[in-house]
């Protein structure tokens, strides 16, 4: 290699550069980041809000309905680390592109399935194509924007999840009274593919270039995971995430079953419920990353600063538990709407791990967080109805969820070193 190449590869190791784009173009990226990721719970949830239905129409049972809740994030966990290293590597114009249409594909055929079996399936491949959707945002993120400006575009892109949530909370129920369980997922599946046409517009197809220069250090997935295993930090991140995610796939995969079952709300005023709850998540998520963008930018120190967001993000989890203990609904109602204060965290978790990372492995580094995270997906709906099975109540299931989001405080805390750019 020559000594410009040495010279420009020392350079972005130490720091990433951003990617030269208008900032109008950028936000215009990140709006789009925020739509993928909306579509993207929308069409992920949409068989929590239609469980009910489904299991009165193919005769499912409790530890049957964790299983296949539980399927589609065994594609989505397994795919996180190769599809991560692919976004490091590969052009994100196409990648991005063909992995949404995939997993549009698998939501509307889900509408087709007439087995518990063909259900897996479609559950397995939406898996595998919305497994694109975080590695890519992170990475997107950090290669068009400076570190100390990160969390509020982090928190606009991913806070797409909960506002999908929020709209899938309204949408769904009504489309599920109006047309079945079976036109919902067809109509809701198909009808996203529109998105592709502002993609392919908007989205900077040279974004690749700058991934080039990284290709020269861990150019195979092994030689990365060698060296990544030895980092502790990676590991403090991967524990961390994987205790928020525990929390959050509680909420996502039997709140609204909850609400229906044990609350004997109605099924559009249970959306109503939940899309409220996740409507809070996803406003304070933005709103985390920006404050801690502010508070870095006036001199506070950005470790101490996230980490301390994290913090109290996460101790709001505690609502969960008095919620589901309250007699009375509309108290447990509000203190659901608390424990979903949680949402302060998530912008900054994307950023610790933008910041620890390698700029060349910035994709994998999240793909490896979010495999790690989404075990919690695999687990967390299987233990709720092994819970449910064994002691009759929802309780002791969203109590373990809160607990096990503490235990995160000091992942992030203990594990985690300084927020500084790793080069090795």
């Amino acid at each position: 290699m020559n000594l410009i190449g040495n010279a420009i590869v020392k350079t972005m190791s130490l720091d990433a550069v951003p990617f030269k784009v208008s900032n109008r173009r950028r936000w215009t990226v990140v709006g789009l980041l925020f739509a993928a990721s909306l579509i993207n719970y929308i069409d992920r949830s949409t068989i929590s809000f239609a469980l009910p239905l489904i299991s009165a129409d193919l005769h499912l049972f409790p530890a049957t309905k964790g299983l296949l809740l539980s399927s589609f994030f065994w594609s989505y966990s397994l795919m996180q680390i190769p599809i991560g290293w692919c976004t490091d590597r590969f052009n994100l114009y196409w990648l991005y592109a063909g992995a949404f249409a995939l997993w549009c594909f698998a939501q509307g055929a889900t509408g087709l399935a007439g087995s518990l079996g063909a259900l897996i399936v479609f559950r397995i491949v939406l898996g595998a194509g919305e497994s694109i959707y975080l590695p890519a945002s992170v990475k997107i993120v950090s290669v068009m924007f400076d570190r100390t400006e990160r969390g509020l575009p982090s928190g606009v892109s991913s806070c797409g999840v909960r506002m999908g949530l929020v709209l899938g909370g309204i949408l769904t129920p009504w489309l599920l009274v109006h047309y079945g369980w079976r036109q919902t997922f067809v109509l809701v599946g198909f009808g996203a593919l529109v998105w592709l046409i502002p993609w392919l517009l908007a989205f900077p197809s040279r974004l690749h270039a700058t991934y080039n220069i990284h290709r020269v250090r861990h150019s195979s997935l092994r030689q990365y995971l060698r060296s990544a295993l030895a980092n502790r930090s990676l590991l403090g991140i991967c524990l961390g995430f994987f205790c928020f995610d525990y929390y959050w796939y509680v909420l996502v995969t039997w709140l609204p079953d909850y609400l229906v079952t044990v609350r004997h709300l109605s099924l559009l005023k249970a959306g109503l419920v939940a899309s409220s709850g996740f409507l809070i998540f996803g406003t304070t998520e933005a709103l985390g990353g920006w404050v801690a963008d502010r508070l870095i930018e006036r001199g506070w120190d950005e470790t101490r600063t996230r980490k301390g967001l994290v913090t109290v993000a996460f101790l709001c989890g505690l609502f969960l538990i008095a919620a589901v203990r309250a007699s009375d609904t509309r108290l447990a109602i509000a203190l659901l709407m608390a424990a979903c204060l949680v949402g302060l965290a998530p912008s900054n978790i994307m950023v610790i791990v933008q910041c620890c990372a390698p700029p060349e492995h910035v994709g994998v580094w999240t793909g490896t967080e979010n495999f790690a995270g989404n075990l919690a997906g695999v687990i967390a709906p299987l233990a709720i109805g092994l819970l449910i099975k064994w002691t009759g109540s929802y309780v002791p299931g969203f109590e373990l969820g809160a607990v096990i989001l503490l235990a995160g405080i000091l992942m992030y805390w203990l594990v985690v070193g300084e927020l500084k750019s790793r080069t090795t």
